[in-house]
């Protein structure tokens, strides 16, 4: 195909931004809710990227060297899906038209497998943009574990749309921070500085001198550009490609441009034109067409399916030069890629297991879960560790990992005291594909995580979220550091496994089920004081993925279940043994995940949690954590208040968690 002459050109990229704006506006309207705002307002920057400058395949949207384009404004969800059915991503008009319906490929916000060419899930602002941090720190560290000389097989950048309210949550903050640190060359954000949210014109709360924050971050910063000006936009774009650092693009845009009555206004952000200023726009714009109706011109300058395939093929070409230069890395490259552990990983982890069951001291689990992941991370190069700032606490480094630093790789993160930021930009790596990423910080803390590990867990991501210091057991930090509703809350988070293990070899089975689980996230979560190991046999040791088995069998006939987690099965099972020296018969079942427990069988659960047996539970959490496993008649002994300043054994004492309330509350359950 010819290139176009300027003038024919500025025409059709006229008639494809406003392509995009109509597609909004009609989806919108005809499912009476949506955002037509931000795809009015970002309609020439769109076309600038995506025409221009994002190497992507409609016809293979895991390409794995394509370019990644994350949507943080999510709300703007049909810029998206126009943008992908324009550039032949199959996403069709009839699907288009179902825009926000039941079932619907084109969803209110974008979701990553629903959608195909959608990269991650986007809504909750700033999360997108720090998910595009990951994105662009996995390139680059895979880049620097697989490109050799002349075969630069990893080399793509990540592409953010990103407005006020992105950049006004902390997440973001957190994220372009480091991102800025480590130097993200390949990370390019376009901020759609619109000066407008849902409550109105943003300089009555929102201030900040944006280009100069960056600044001082270590972002390369151009603008402000008029993000009208398609050309302007890609001659940014260009400046973009220069650049080591990561760089941020201001964007002045009109939210809602082309609406006569609307443009500019809060009106336009959240709600529909309505019919009558619709059809004033359409005037305002020029455009003559029908409702999801497309010019010929506006398909053929987004339609990405011929260059996008020949840049694969490229690629392709590339690949298999370097599998014949490189046959193991290569391997290895498509291996990581897939999600798949390596073969050796099951017999190292075999190895490990054999000899923490021989070991007979005491240990916490946050340094079992150190030693486990030492004694796997050999096997596991995608493996990438770090934490928020607790590395010395949570013990999530091993004696070789290598901290990554600005323009280098490495698989060992300190992310600073950014707890948010690090779990979203965990989901980012987790997205790219080729990297396994864990990041830990203290269990109370989740908290300033939790809507980031909630998005682990609804995008299915295989990130391992590592928790320590788990309960008062943690002592004389006090109540601000003490979790208590933590454990309990989590497990409300839908597919999210909890792990919580009472001694090294649950430690070790947890994160092997961790590793393996490719369709969702886990918590780890880790005391800090010492647990005597368990003895067990192959049985029990085997049923220990199950997330619950009876640990000690009874010995007279069944009179109470005793089940706990974590530290306190150690206190169940000393509980036990005080009642069968009274010739009760206990039972005393561990549920180191409560989860996984729920997933088996009527028939296993009913054998380990007998109906008709009361069964009184130990937890040092809030008691909902385990009252929802253990039946209707059962009891548990939690804490439902704050903790308090003191040695742990002090306060274990002080709220119960004793031999002898144990076995006094067993007897009065017994009767």
């Amino acid at each position: 195909m010819q290139p176009l002459e300027a003038p024919a050109l500025a025409e059709r990229d006229r008639l494809c931004a406003n392509a995009l704006r109509m597609l909004a506006i009609d989806a919108v309207e005809r499912a009476k809710s949506g955002h037509p705002g931000m795809p009015m307002g970002m309609a020439e920057i769109a076309v600038a990227l995506w025409t221009r400058h994002l190497r992507h395949n409609p016809g293979n949207p895991r390409w794995p060297d394509r370019d990644r384009f994350v949507l943080s404004n999510g709300h703007g969800s049909m810029l998206l899906y126009g943008l992908l059915h324009l550039s032949g991503y199959g996403l069709t008009i009839d699907e288009l038209k179902s825009f926000r319906q039941l079932h619907s490929p084109a969803p209110g916000h974008p979701e990553v497998g629903l959608t195909p060419g959608v990269e991650t899930t986007t809504g909750p602002l700033g999360q997108g943009l720090a998910n595009a941090v990951g994105m662009a720190l996995a390139e680059r560290l895979l880049a620097q574990r697989f490109n050799q000389p002349g075969f630069d097989i990893v080399d793509h950048r990540t592409f953010v749309f990103a407005g006020d309210g992105c950049l006004m949550e902390g997440v973001s903050h957190e994220a372009c921070s480091l991102a800025g640190t480590l130097g993200l060359g390949k990370l390019a954000v376009l901020y759609d500085a619109n000066g407008i949210s849902i409550d109105g014109r943003i300089d009555g709360w929102f201030t900040d001198d944006t280009p100069a924050r960056f600044a001082s971050y270590g972002w390369n910063v151009i603008g402000p550009i008029d993000g009208h000006d398609i050309d302007a936009v890609d001659r940014a774009l260009h400046a973009t490609r220069r650049s080591t650092r990561p760089t941020l693009v201001v964007c002045r845009t009109t939210i809602g441009k082309g609406s006569p009555a609307k443009a500019g206004t809060a009106d336009v952000h959240g709600a529909p034109l309505g019919a009558a200023e619709a059809e004033a726009t359409r005037r305002a714009l020029g455009w003559t067409h029908a409702p999801f109706e497309i010019p010929a011109a506006v398909a053929q300058g987004f339609d990405a399916r011929e260059r996008g395939a020949a840049w694969e093929k490229e690629w392709n070409a590339r690949f298999e030069d370097y599998r014949r230069a490189h046959p193991k890395l290569a391997e290895e490259f498509v291996r990581v890629m897939a999600g798949e552990l390596p073969p050796e990983f099951h017999a190292a982890f075999g190895t490990y297991l054999a000899q923490v069951r021989a070991s007979k001291d005491p240990v916490a689990t946050r340094q079992a879960s150190q030693r486990t992941i030492g004694a796997l991370a050999a096997a596991l190069p995608e493996l990438v560790g770090g934490s928020a700032d607790l590395t010395h606490s949570n013990l999530t480094s091993w004696p070789k990992c290598v901290p990554v630093r600005p323009q280098a790789g490495g698989n060992y993160l300190s992310y600073g005291v950014r707890e948010f930021g690090m779990t979203a930009i965990m989901n980012g790596l987790a997205l790219h594909g080729g990297i396994i990423p864990f990041g830990g910080t203290f269990l109370v803390f989740s908290d300033y995580a939790r809507n980031a590990v909630r998005m682990s867990a609804l995008m299915k991501q295989r990130v391992i979220h590592v928790y320590s210091h788990d309960s008062i057991g943690l002592g004389e930090d006090g109540p601000t550091h003490q979790p208590v509703e933590h454990v309990a809350s989590l497990r409300l988070i839908p597919g999210l496994d909890v792990w919580r293990p009472c001694d090294a070899v649950e430690t070790a089975v947890a994160w092997r089920e961790s590793l393996e689980r490719r369709r969702g996230p886990s918590a780890l979560v880790l005391s800090r004081q010492a647990l005597p190991p368990m003895a067990r046999d192959d049985a029990s040791c085997a049923a220990i993925a199950l997330g619950g088995y009876a640990l000690k069998r009874e010995l007279a006939p069944l009179s109470l279940v005793i089940a706990a987690t974590g530290s306190e099965v150690a206190l169940a099972m000393r509980a036990a043994d005080a009642l069968e020296g009274e010739g009760f018969g206990i039972r005393v079942v561990s549920l180191p995940c409560v989860e996984r427990f729920r997933q088996q069988p009527d028939a296993f659960r009913e054998a380990v949690l007998p109906r008709g047996v009361p069964a009184l539970g130990v937890e040092a959490g809030h008691p909902s954590g385990l009252l929802g496993v253990l039946g209707p008649g059962s009891e548990t002994i939690g804490i439902a208040s704050f903790g308090e300043s003191a040695p742990g054994p002090a306060l274990m004492e002080h709220f119960g968690f004793t031999v002898a309330n144990v076995v006094e509350r067993a007897r009065r359950l017994i009767g």
